[in-house]
């Protein structure tokens, strides 16, 4: 048995964590049932360890993940690199090598924060996007043995030291509820110091701070005025520190970026570059004093991951002439990021460029869908007569295709490289299959997910909205876990979430909210600005997801209060246990909406009561998980009440629901919400309600992410694959045959017709309907977790072969290793392949087997009628007949 990997806070070497709030380790060993029986964890500020600051001993536990450390014990420093190491011992006695890793602290105490955020802007700038440049000369005469730079900002920053730009992170500090909780980042700058004269900068623009956000376009939705800070803390080899911090010391200046806002592009003036800014060679005279910003930094706190950075580069598929004549580069995928270029003009000259999505029926540019965002790129050439290569700063688009306005020269291929740019996130997941259509959907899925997880969960990377919308947040969190690790994406979003809840624990419609108060003008949110079922169910059904994936209770006290307060606050506007609260969005955008509406046929009175009995059985699982058995009580006793007035109210005395719908069948088997006698009846009626529209969904936000999970729980595996390799309109597969690469808000984005769904909504990079992308992993691949043991410590492994599938490879990356599931079928015999990892146990059932012709050393009983065993890590091939 040997460590793959520690991490800590769920990183790998962080930097710049305020504590560490759980340690955990991967396993590794060819031998089956493999065990951890005890382990041995040290901290120590030396890399050879020859000084221990924190020595577990031998503890003798199975446990490797969610290691606390009782911080009375161990004391960290601010901004300190500490080495850790772990090894384990096994149940029949080997020991593992030690595996060392280490970490970077942040401020232990923000007591320790001597720099105040600066400025060139003033109040009467609120209207301006220009970018600025802000920086300060400073010495040091002895040799450096460590430094680490904190920063933030109003705004977006990049960090500089000595004309280079400090690390790998883009669109730093992201986007969170800034005057409640600000995120500061920390970087170890000591390779970009120098004994001597050294200069420290920041570049700054508006961003979402000051920038233009929401469809109502308003600006200056947390301060007028763009702001800086960082303070850097340097050690010399004396032994001796030095801080050097951002005050009113400071110089700073406007420079090239005349103009950047999120949803429009930037423009970028060379005329306007100052030589060497941030460097100690820099000639320029003219710099302006800064003045200190009032901002209450009681509410920073230290990223230590999930930043944004350039993950994947994309070079053009062609550059082409559409029949308008337009000249239009395509990158063959839909993405989100930025457009790198290089070009030679000279004095005057410009590269601009329009990106956009996709073409019209005719071939030609359509921007409509992106409403009033105008992604726009434009260089201006000074003199230089260089080469440039560019890509913006503060802004970033979401893309397939641009359109060049004007470029100095002949556009080749080789001139341009596409970025996506996202959070960073370990890719978790792995799905494949012998459908190479699923094998698409799969991509697209994750690409949406890329797309979109750029610091919040948003709606869509495109047009002027790009919003953390809690509906969508909620309904594919169970995908994107299986796709990536997001935990600390999740809980930092979930942080804010709570952070901007109403005063009587209502739930803002977006997070970070920028509409409460705000909406009178719109002519769907002057009904309610918070609190829709679905939407505001992200407060309990994300943390939820969390804990059952990883484990870790954490989430569940961080949130417990949030928690309780949207379960409070649904009790106190309910109805004798029925719940509905001024706007709704039901089953948006369904098929089943009357023409015109986004607002699908199920009535709210049963969505918003479903949702109101799931999140309140979900909070008193958790209130109970903690501990707190008072609350569990209580909300118990409520959900048993709400779920007695569902039945009642929504069900006649034959046991049918008296709203024929698919989303009403399908929220009701989903949640549980029926007696066990009217379990099939509900069943049958869904598959009726699918054979009236040609077996095909009608269903909307609400109702598609469990659809095929309602159909498969209840006996219906060939109806739910048959629903997911439907082809035609309106489908999952149908958007591949028109070319997607993404997952698109609307079935009917674009119609077979070559039209398209009305410009005001309609994002081709939407990925609330990848939600499908649950049942794939779950059902497919079979890939599942036990609500008894959470974090995959007890898996339970159940593939559904189906769908005329010859194979099937999936696998995912727990908190304690890797799982595989992978299938594949010849005639009327399949087999099976399984890998269960180190210190975890897994139930292995395979509804499909009528005979096992090789267990591999399993033990296979009959339990409900499925051949099921139970087993401890190793890998495992069964063969059986079917």
């Amino acid at each position: 048995m040997e460590i793959s990997a520690i991490k800590i806070n769920y990183q790998i070497e962080p930097i710049g964590i305020e504590k560490i709030e759980n340690i955990s380790w991967e396993l590794v060993s060819s031998d089956r049932n493999v065990f951890q029986k005890a382990y041995e964890l040290q901290i120590s500020e030396n890399e050879d360890f020859s000084e221990i600051l924190f020595d577990s001993k031998k503890v003798l536990s199975e446990e490797s993940a969610h290691i606390k450390i009782d911080e009375s014990i161990l004391k960290l420093k601010s901004c300190q690199k500490y080495f850790i190491r772990v090894r384990t011992e096994s149940s029949d006695g080997k020991k593992s090598d030690w595996k060392n890793s280490s970490f970077v602290t942040a401020l232990v105490s923000l007591d320790e924060l001597m720099a105040n955020f600066i400025s060139i802007e003033s109040e009467n700038d609120n209207n301006d996007s220009k970018g600025s440049h802000l920086r300060k000369e400073i010495v040091m005469n002895k040799e450096i043995k460590s430094a680490y730079a904190l920063s933030s900002a109003l705004g977006i920053y990049y960090l500089f030291i000595n004309g280079k730009k400090v690390g790998i992170d883009e669109l730093t500090p992201g986007w969170t509820s800034y005057n409640k909780h600000l995120l500061y980042q920390i970087y170890d700058v000591k390779d970009y110091l120098q004994t001597g004269k050294n200069v420290i900068g920041g570049m700054v623009g508006a961003g979402w701070y000051k920038g233009k956000m929401g469809f109502l376009g308003f600006k200056n939705h947390y301060g007028k005025r763009t702001a800086f800070i960082c303070q850097l803390a340097v050690e010399y080899t004396d032994g001796t520190k030095e801080i050097f911090v951002t005050d009113n010391t400071w110089t700073g200046a406007f420079g090239p970026i005349i103009f950047s806002e999120i949803y429009d592009g930037e423009i970028y003036d060379a005329n306007l570059e100052i030589k060497n800014w941030c460097e100690t060679s820099c000639e320029y005279n003219s710099w302006n004093k800064t003045e200190l910003v009032d901002f209450d930094k009681s509410v920073l706190k230290a990223q230590s991951g999930s930043k944004i950075r350039k993950i994947t580069e994309i070079k053009p598929k062609k550059i082409f002439k559409t029949p308008e004549g337009d000249t239009v580069i395509d990158f063959g995928q839909n993405m989100t990021g930025w457009i790198e270029f290089n070009a030679r003009g000279k004095k005057g000259d410009c590269v601009e460029f329009s990106c956009f999505e996709i073409l019209d029926a005719n071939g030609n540019v359509y921007l409509d869908n992106l409403r009033s965002a105008k992604q726009k790129i434009k260089y201006i050439f000074n003199d230089s007569g260089e080469d440039v290569i560019y890509h913006p700063y503060f802004t970033f688009q979401g893309f397939q295709y641009a359109k060049i306005i004007s470029y100095p020269e002949e556009p080749k291929k080789e001139m341009f490289t596409a970025f996506a740019v996202h959070s960073d996130m370990e890719v978790t997941g792995e799905f494949e299959c012998s459908n190479p259509d699923i094998n698409q959907l799969q991509h697209n899925i994750l690409w949406g997910m890329k797309g979109n997880f750029l610091d919040v969960p948003t709606d869509c990377p495109q047009r002027d909205e790009r919003l953390g919308w809690t509906g969508d947040a909620q309904i594919f969190c169970r995908t994107a876990a299986f796709n990536m690790d997001i935990y600390t994406f999740f809980s930092k979003w979930l942080r804010d979430l709570k952070e901007d809840q109403t005063a009587e624990g209502g739930v803002p419609h977006v997070v970070p909210d920028i509409l409460i108060g705000k909406s009178e003008k719109d002519r769907l949110m002057q009904d309610g600005e918070h609190s829709a079922a679905a939407w505001a169910d992200a407060a309990v059904i994300c943390p939820w997801t969390l804990y059952l994936v990883y484990g870790d209770k954490d989430i569940i006290y961080k949130q417990y209060d949030s928690m309780k307060a949207w379960i409070d606050f649904m009790q106190k506007h309910s109805n004798n246990n029925i719940w509905n609260y001024k706007l709704q969005f039901g089953d948006w955008v369904a098929l089943d909406a009357e023409e015109g509406s986004y607002f699908g046929a199920t009535p709210n009175d049963l969505t918003c009561t479903a949702f109101y009995a799931y999140s309140t059985g979900l909070f008193a699982k958790m209130a109970e998980i903690i501990g707190n058995l008072e609350d569990a009580k209580k909300y118990k006793k409520l959900y048993t009440e709400i779920v007695e007035t569902y039945q009642k109210t929504f069900f006649k005395e034959d046991g049918h629901l008296n709203v024929q719908t698919q989303t009403a069948q399908i929220l009701t088997l989903y949640f549980d919400l029926v007696k066990a006698e009217n379990r099939a009846k509900v069943a049958e009626d869904l598959i009726k309600l699918l054979e009236k529209e040609n077996n095909h969904l009608v269903t909307g936000f609400v109702g598609t992410p469990y659809f095929c999970h309602a159909l498969s729980q209840n006996g219906y595996i060939k109806e739910a694959y048959d629903l997911l390799l439907k082809d035609d309109f309106p489908s999952w597969l149908y958007q591949i045959r028109q070319g997607a690469t993404t997952v698109w808000e609307h079935w009917d984005g674009l119609r077979p017709d070559g039209t398209m769904w009305s410009p005001d909504m309609n994002s081709f990079n939407h990925y609330a309907y990848g939600a499908v992308g649950d049942w794939m992993y779950r059902v497919i691949a079979g890939i599942d977790c036990s609500e008894k043991e959470v974090g995959y410590k007890h898996s339970i492994i159940s593939p559904r072969l189906g769908g005329g599938f010859d194979f099937v490879k999936s696998s995912f990356k727990s908190v304690y290793g890797r799982i595989v599931s992978e299938w594949k079928v010849g005639g009327n015999k399949a087999e099976i392949l399984i890998e269960i990892p180190c210190n975890t146990k897994s139930t292995i059932r395979i509804p499909d087997a009528k005979k096992i012709i090789d267990a591999d050393g399993l033990k296979f009983e009959e339990e409900n009628g499925v051949l099921s065993a139970e087993t401890g890590s190793g890998i495992y091939k069964i063969k059986f007949e079917m």
